[in-house]
């Protein structure tokens, strides 16, 4: 098997120098015969949405020039525009290697905000709506010997009430919890090819209570093939199995030797190879990786691999100073999850945003958990039509990162507020959790997290509540929660798990007193770390709580809610935070 890892599989530029973001963009399913492109593109702003009528899919050029795969308004980008932008246009050549001859050839982008067109030497190759999901666009018959023109347009309107935008501002600036807007490109671009029976996406259903790993492969072509899968751990076999390709798809079941199992701060990953063959012969190779391991709730506990597990979280936006939406590098990624990691926290609500797969991909290799949530702000969930829309990217992102053994949850919508005094259509919420769980009933699904639930696995709530002393009176131990805040809205089934999914945002940062937070901030750090060792110890102590998400990792551009800075600087020693947060949780001490 290959043994170079993911992150080792860089891509430089043609003319030899490396270029931004060049690790390969997949890490769950990676195919060796790939292009980066990302680097420099020519750019242009098209504020009417009248290119097409002006010819720019013909035109050979545009005027600017943009450094893909950071948006517009990004320093990274050598733009750096933060007004609004209701269309942009990319445009760059590109020549296959050799290798890529008679095979089948598939553009690939990470995430486009948010209605995307493409074109190969002007001929159309396909349209994706959805500003957080990737998607593949087969090119094979529009290209052409030597070099080949790629346009790309990105349209994008964050007041249409019809796209989910997260915490994109509305307003011309930032203000709040809304910050500066991603428009157009903002992951990586790339260019694979195939042979025509190939394997074009996998589903990996761990069971570590009977050892064995559920494959499920979508195959293109795949007629007379067979599917063969091969296990390793540490370098040794631990695994092998194979299936013929009936279809569209084939399923198998592969046995794991080891019992080598992934938790929290045990990240033991299995290696996988896939290989599709044909009368014999490989037609097509992913490497890929999974880990043993199974979640549950045990009445108010939850539960990895049957053993509890108190959920430590973070909240975390995602945002970057110099490249907003796109981490300017991969170390940067794994950097946020070990700043994280630092204070104590062992896992994160990956908010108002679908972050990109190597995010995950270091959360599955240092044991960190992570909720799978949605952009749903933006979005006018009053009205039912919003389903369509919210659906066109929703499952995508499940499908995308179903594999990975750092989800243990998901969380499509975030506080669902009634809308400009219209209520929740609740049927949205309700189809979208069912939906959910029909693609994924392994995991457990909030329907909205915060309130005004409709269907729900988990009761949750968020309270900003800067008192320790009430906050302990609301949610310690020994007390009567007032989880039914909005009790003509929402029930709390009997039995059903709960945990305060957002709490805290404790205003500190005393080099900017305007800066944006919950309620009053306190005078002095020490003020800080007693009202934040009070609220904490509440919910740890109690032994009705499975976790606790605290509001937030970093500071946003105004928001200064962080334990650390934007600049991913500790505002407070992370030993102390961590001395903190480490302390034994009730439902951990319970027995069964």
């Amino acid at each position: 098997m290959n043994t170079s890892k993911p992150s080792e599989l860089l891509n430089p530029a043609a003319d030899g120098q490396m270029i931004p973001r060049p690790e390969y963009p997949r890490p769950q399913f990676v195919r060796q015969g790939w292009m980066n492109l990302n680097g420099e593109w020519q750019f242009a702003i098209d504020q009417g949405v009248s290119g097409r009528t002006r010819g720019l899919v013909e035109a050979e050029t545009l005027p600017e020039r943009i450094t893909v795969p950071f948006c517009p308004e990004s320093r990274l980008s050598g733009i750096g525009n933060t007004d609004f932008m209701r269309c942009v246009w990319y445009k760059r050549s590109f020549a296959l290697p050799p290798e890529a001859a008679g095979k089948r050839v598939f553009l690939n982008f990470g995430a486009v905000d948010y209605r995307t067109e493409a074109w190969v030497n002007g001929t159309s190759v396909g349209v994706h709506e959805g500003g957080y999901t990737s998607f593949t666009l087969e090119i094979t018959d529009a290209l052409k010997i030597g070099e080949n023109l790629l346009t790309v347009c990105a349209e994008d309107d964050t007041r249409d009430g019809m796209q989910p935008t997260g915490k994109q501002s509305e307003k011309y600036e930032s203000y709040g919890c809304f910050y500066t807007r991603t428009t157009g490109i903002w992951q990586t671009v790339w260019l694979e090819w195939a042979s025509a029976d190939s394997i074009a996406h996998v589903f990996l259903t761990p069971d570590a209570a009977n050892d064995r790993l559920h494959i499920r492969a979508d195959i293109r072509g795949g007629k007379g093939c067979t599917l063969h899968a091969q296990a390793m751990f540490g370098g040794e076999p631990a695994g092998e199995g194979e299936a013929k390709v009936g279809g569209d798809s084939v399923e198998l079941t592969l046995p794991v030797i080891g019992g080598h199992y992934w938790n929290v701060g045990e990240p033991n990953l299995y290696d996988l190879r896939l290989t599709l063959t044909k009368d014999g012969q490989p037609t097509d190779t992913l490497e890929s990786y999974f880990g043993l391991r199974t979640v549950r709730f045990d009445g108010m506990r939850f539960l990895i691999n049957d053993r509890p597990i108190f959920q430590r979280l973070v909240l975390d936006q995602g945002f970057y100073p110099d490249g907003i939406y796109t981490a300017p590098s991969d170390d940067a990624l794994r950097g946020d999850i070990e700043l994280s990691m630092a204070m104590g926290f062992n896992g994160a609500r990956l908010h108002q945003k679908v972050f990109e797969a190597r995010y995950l991909y270091w959360a599955d290799r240092l044991g960190y958990l992570c909720w799978g949530e949605m952009a749903n702000w933006g979005l006018d969930y009053s009205r039912i039509d919003a389903l369509s829309a919210f659906l066109k990217e929703w499952p995508d992102a499940v499908r995308r990162d179903y594999s990975a053994p750092s989800i243990i949850g998901w969380c499509p919508f975030n506080e669902t507020w009634d809308v400009n005094g219209r209520r929740q259509c609740d049927a949205v919420l309700a189809q979208t959790y069912r939906l959910t769980k029909r693609l994924d009933p392994n995991r457990p699904c909030i329907d909205t997290s915060g309130n005004f639930h409709t269907e729900s696995d988990i009761f949750d709530v968020h309270d900003y509540e800067q008192d320790p002393a009430e906050f302990r009176r609301r949610y310690g131990p020994g007390t009567e929660p007032i989880y039914e805040r909005f009790p003509d809205r929402q029930l709390r089934k009997p039995g059903q798990p709960v945990f305060v999914s957002e709490y805290g945002g404790i205003r500190w940062n005393p080099d900017d007193l305007f800066g944006w937070g919950y309620g009053e901030g306190p005078k002095t750090a020490e003020e800080f770390l007693q009202r934040y060792r009070g609220m904490t110890e509440a919910l740890l102590q109690n032994p009705d709580h499975f976790g606790f998400c605290y509001t937030q990792l970093t500071d946003v551009e105004q928001e200064v809610n962080g334990l650390y800075t934007y600049q991913r600087k500790p505002k407070f020693d992370p030993a102390v935070i961590c001395a903190i947060n480490s302390q034994p949780a009730a439902c951990e001490k319970t027995e069964k």
